[in-house]
């Protein structure tokens, strides 16, 4: 992983008809989230779900890859016909696609040469100046376009081959989080919370979460930010309104 940038942030692009069709239900945008924030201190701003049409992938990588550090998409780069995420990229950014040499050996020594289709070549097809995110599971790679990172929409395989991606993020902060759990309604602190996030706006973000537990409602108050002091000072606040208005706390 590269030098340390205070602020670096994503997108995610979840590309494929069976996400928008309800068919499929995506489990990859919380994966990727979580994966970015925890392991890599880059945050999230954007997740966009398209479909498999290329002027639309085309539209969107262009988007994305200007107005993020990076861009993660998932689905579009298996073996058949409505897989076109590949071809979208390079076309998006102008790029030859075509065979690429190390994908191709990877996947030709996977299966061998007797076992190795037309489909499965497919796979090896991809912008040819990408750099190469390996596939522990099943071979097929991933691949990284500019700023771009292209992974399978298989849950367990993009599972197990983000942690391939490090080397070519350049890793931000540290984003440190807080939860109180409440038992209140959000319209009880809703004013003392704005009051709270007006104060401290350029270093916490602060969201208020329902719950419903031992049955009584409650709230989850979560502030995350990659100061931990700035942290502990909303805390204390928090815990003022607390006081104030007789609030019992839910430990978990």
């Amino acid at each position: 992983m590269k030098k340390k940038r205070k602020n670096v942030n994503a997108a995610i692009l979840i590309i494929g008809n069976e996400i928008l069709s309800g068919r499929t239900q995506d489990k990859n945008i919380a994966f990727i989230s979580n994966w970015l924030n925890s392991k890599c201190g880059i945050s999230v701003r954007e997740v966009r779900i398209i479909p498999d049409v290329e002027k639309i992938i085309i539209k969107n990588i262009r988007t994305l890859s200007k107005l993020f550090n990076y861009v993660f998409t998932t689905g579009g780069i298996g073996p058949t016909h409505d897989d076109i995420t590949a071809q979208s990229i390079a076309k998006a950014f102008k790029v030859k696609y075509g065979y690429h040499k190390e994908a191709y050996k990877i996947l030709e020594n996977y299966y061998g040469k007797a076992k190795f289709n037309d489909g499965r070549k497919k796979m090896a097809k991809m912008p040819i100046v990408a750099k190469l995110i390996y596939n522990p599971s099943s071979a097929a790679p991933g691949f990284k376009t500019k700023n771009v990172f292209s992974l399978p929409g298989v849950p367990s395989i993009l599972n197990s081959m983000i942690d391939n991606c490090k080397k070519y993020l350049t890793k931000g902060l540290k984003v440190h989080s807080k939860t109180v759990n409440l038992f209140t309604v959000e319209s009880n602190i809703s004013k003392k919370l704005a009051t709270i996030q007006k104060k401290y706006k350029k270093f916490v973000d602060i969201g208020s979460y329902p719950f419903f537990r031992l049955g009584k409602i409650g709230v989850s108050v979560v502030s995350r930010s990659t100061s931990k002091k700035k942290l502990i000072n909303v805390n204390k606040d928090l815990m003022k309104i607390v006081k104030d208005k007789k609030i019992k706390i839910l430990n978990i």
